[in-house]
Parts: structure tokens; sequence; C-alpha cells
């Protein structure tokens, strides 16, 4: 199964994303992210067993998410696969340890995961057509969070279905 760990923004922010997506999508066109999709990824681990795949539900459920707090206040851009994101313009240490952690535990268990620069944001749309950030004039978006989510991506035709497996405490 297709796996990941992520931070999962409240139902009311995630609508209140989906409206940011929605202006966007008229301007910039392309595919808008679903507002029950919409994440931010701490690690994408790709396949895993069905073994792997529990021993990971047990870790995230006893995992002592330390509380945090993000402000996504950025509009970007990623060129090659056409994402139009939001995340924050200086990520906090607190949301760049979270991820550190994870990924050492990661790393530990030989898991393999995308250990690339990490760059935190939340997608909004898929194929759409600009060439530079997009500043945000008035919106900006607070977000404490107080969990992680080991989630299970399903891909069809229909698109990406995204499953939690487990909540940390």
């Amino acid at each position: 199964m297709r796996l990941f760990l992520a931070l999962t923004p409240p139902t009311a922010l995630r609508q209140r994303l989906g409206g940011l997506a929605d202006r966007l999508h008229a301007e910039l066109g392309g595919r808008r992210i679903p507002d029950d999709n919409l994440h931010l990824t701490l690690a994408f681990l790709g396949e895993q067993s069905d073994t792997t795949a529990l021993k990971l539900r047990r870790w995230v459920q006893r995992y002592p998410c330390a509380p945090g707090r993000l402000t996504l206040d950025h509009v970007g851009y990623f060129h090659r696969p056409g994402i139009v994101w939001i995340g924050p313009s200086s990520p906090p240490d607190s949301l760049l340890k979270l991820q550190s952690d994870l990924s050492r535990q990661l790393t530990r268990w030989g898991l393999p995961h995308q250990p690339q620069q990490f760059r935190p944001h939340v997608s909004l749309l898929r194929s759409a057509m600009t060439q530079s950030a997009q500043p945000l004039s008035e919106d900006y978006f607070c977000w404490p969070y107080t969990s992680i989510q080991l989630i299970q991506s399903s891909i069809s035709h229909e698109g990406s279905r995204y499953t939690t497996l487990a909540t940390s405490r």
C-alpha cells in the first residue's frame, strides 16, 4: 500500500483553503485538489507491505506529537508537475524539528522515504499554468496542529483517494 505521513488541516481550514483553491483555479486552470485531500506531507513512504503498515500504524498511534502552529502565507509553484501550493514563508522551527525527527526514525528503521530538502506546503492545484509564485494579497491562514496522520493513498481513474490509517496522540 502507498503511504505517507502528514498533517491534515481541520475541516474549517480545509474549506477556507478550498475557497483559495477555487479563486486560483479560476485564474490559472489545472485540476483542483478536493478539500478532503488537502494535507502537508511530512514524509512520503511509497509502497509498503501490510506488515510495515501495521508497524507504522502502531508507532503513529503512540507518537507524542508536540503541538505547533503554522502560518500559510505564501503561494508557490512547482513548475515540473504544475503544482500550485500554499505554505509558510518562514517554516517554524517546531515543524522543521517534527519532520526531522520523523525522518530520523524512518531512516533508523531502514524505511525508504524522500529525504530531499523539506519544503512544507499544501498542494491546491495540479497541471496549472503559471510561471511564478503568486503573493497572497490579504489572505493568510493560521493552522494550529496537534497530531500527525499515517495516510494511505489509492490512485484510480477518478483521482487520488486518501484514507487515514492512524493518528498520533
